[in-house]
């Protein structure tokens, strides 16, 4: 059976702080599934454009069938929205009215086990979005020294046990590679206290996220588009995020309180040094969550949090 790519998580509550308009320009910087931007494109026309990117090809080869009714009116670009910026720039795009990012890993990854996302059944250990990059878990896993790779576990998952499965993963690799997402599992699964592993998640699922996250460079990039989106707007336009952890969550939540003007130096400083100037209205005093319906029916959508945004005049920096 082909992997299904997710539905759109949180739409309804996504459409009505993005608060999309006949005519205006609209990017979906997730392409993913193709469901924020067909709901999107519905409300956009006529006259609205909608610029669709994607790091996975997969999903712009579905987004391709999905959004053909809307051939005229979408442009589909496979590329990393760190990159955003140089993106308007060759299509040749001003101002945008919205900007839609809904991050983390797809359902349709994680459901094609060549992929290497998902540790549920043996395959290559790979987790690249993009499969034309050439550095893939496996690459990190045998290659790294042991203090790297335990700091890597712990700073993207908080992996209380990062140093022993380091430490395992060495002693490990010095006999025969790890080569499969079910190898590296077994791995992690022994590194961590009997007392330790039993929980709601699987042992192994903090280390996974934390190795795809690192492969594919996830955070950076998500600081690069979120800066880059909001410089695009006009005034009066809005951007979403749609986060699935506490890393992403926190990165979102740090650059809209920058860009809303609220200072995040430490106290006692003499003057600003972190950046802050008011061009954002935030929207949303907390986080948007899914309701109870709507975790039932995609299990998936449980951890997701909606922040979104508004560009005002630029009034300066904090301070």
């Amino acid at each position: 059976m082909t992997p299904q790519f997710h539905r759109p998580v949180l739409l309804d509550e996504a459409l009505r702080l993005l608060d999309p308009r006949p005519g205006g320009t609209y990017l979906d910087c997730t392409l993913g599934g193709a469901g924020h931007a067909k709901a999107l494109l519905s409300r956009i026309l006529p006259g609205g454009r909608l610029v669709g990117i994607d790091r996975d090809r997969d999903a712009i080869e579905h987004g391709i069938v999905e959004l053909a009714e809307f051939a005229g009116s979408v442009t589909l670009i496979h590329g990393n929205f760190a990159n955003l910026g140089r993106i308007l720039s060759d299509l040749s795009i001003g101002p945008i009215d919205g900007a839609m990012f809904d991050l983390g890993v797809s359902s349709h990854q994680l459901d094609t086990a060549d992929r290497g996302f998902s540790f549920s059944v043996p395959a290559a250990l790979d987790m690249r979005m993009d499969v034309t990059q050439p550095a893939t878990a496996a690459h990190l896993v045998n290659q790294l020294p042991e203090r790297e790779l335990a700091a890597l576990i712990y700073a993207h998952s908080d992996e209380r046990w990062a140093r022993r499965i380091a430490r395992a993963i060495v002693q490990r690799r010095q006999t025969e590679e790890i080569r499969t997402t079910t190898e590296l599992a077994e791995v992690v699964v022994a590194a961590i206290p009997a007392r330790s592993r039993r929980g709601p998640i699987h042992p192994a699922t903090r280390t996974f996220q934390a190795l795809r996250i690192a492969v594919n460079c996830e955070l950076e990039s998500l600081e690069k588009g979120l800066a880059a989106a909001a410089e695009a707007l006009r005034v009066g336009g809005r951007i979403c995020a749609i986060s699935y952890h506490s890393l992403e969550d926190r990165i979102v939540k740090r650059f809209f309180a920058l860009a809303s003007g609220r200072c995040q130096c430490p106290p006692g400083l003499p003057e600003c040094v972190c950046g802050a100037r008011r061009f954002l209205r935030v929207l949303t005093k907390k986080p948007v969550r899914p309701t109870p319906e709507e975790i039932e029916a995609n299990p998936r959508s449980r951890s997701a949090k909606l922040r979104a945004a508004e560009r005002v005049a630029a009034t300066g920096s904090g301070g």
